[in-house]
C-alpha cells in the first residue's frame, strides 16, 4: 500500500473542516484523454485507493497507459483498544489523502472511450464519495 517513505513530521493535527469549497489544483486533465473526478469532500485511504487502482488495472488488463494523480500522506493516528485515557497521541495507523470536489483522481489514455467509462465506474464503487467521468 502507498505509505510515504520520510516524512518531516510524523503526526500531524486532525484539522477542521472549515469552509470545505472546492479543489483549485489538479482540476484538469494533464496526462490523459479521459478522468476520474471527485464530487464531494472525503478522506481517501490508502487501502481504498489501492482497490480502486486494482480494479482499473484489471479491467483494463494490458492496455493503455493509467495515472494516479494523488498520494496519501496525511498520517492518521489510532490509540490501541482498551488503552486508558491520557499517554499522549496514539501511534501512526494509516495514510489519507483529503480530497476535496473538483480534484481529478485518476487518468487513462490509449483506450477507448466505453472502456475507460467502464473501468472508471468499477473503480468509482470502490471509493466512499461520487466521482464523475470527464474527457478532454
Amino acid at each position: 500500500m502507498l505509505t510515504p517513505k520520510k516524512v518531516k513530521h510524523r503526526k500531524w493535527h486532525k484539522g477542521r473542516r472549515r469552509n470545505e469549497g472546492v479543489d483549485f489544483r489538479g482540476t484538469e486533465l494533464a496526462f490523459g484523454s479521459f478522468g476520474l473526478k471527485a464530487q464531494e469532500a472525503k478522506w481517501l485511504t490508502a487501502r481504498q485507493l489501492e482497490a480502486a487502482r486494482r480494479s482499473i488495472i484489471r479491467y483494463l488488463k494490458k492496455g493503455g497507459k493509467f495515472w494516479v494523480r494523488i498520494f496519501p500522506a496525511k498520517p492518521i493516528t489510532k490509540k490501541g483498544t482498551e488503552v486508558p485515557m491520557g499517554g499522549g497521541k496514539g501511534s501512526v495507523d494509516h495514510y489519507v489523502f483529503p480530497v476535496k470536489p473538483g480534484r481529478i483522481l485518476f487518468e487513462l489514455e490509449g483506450i477507448k472511450e466505453e472502456l475507460a467509462r467502464e473501468a472508471f465506474g468499477k473503480a468509482g464503487n470502490k471509493l466512499p464519495l461520487k466521482t464523475k467521468f470527464i474527457k478532454k
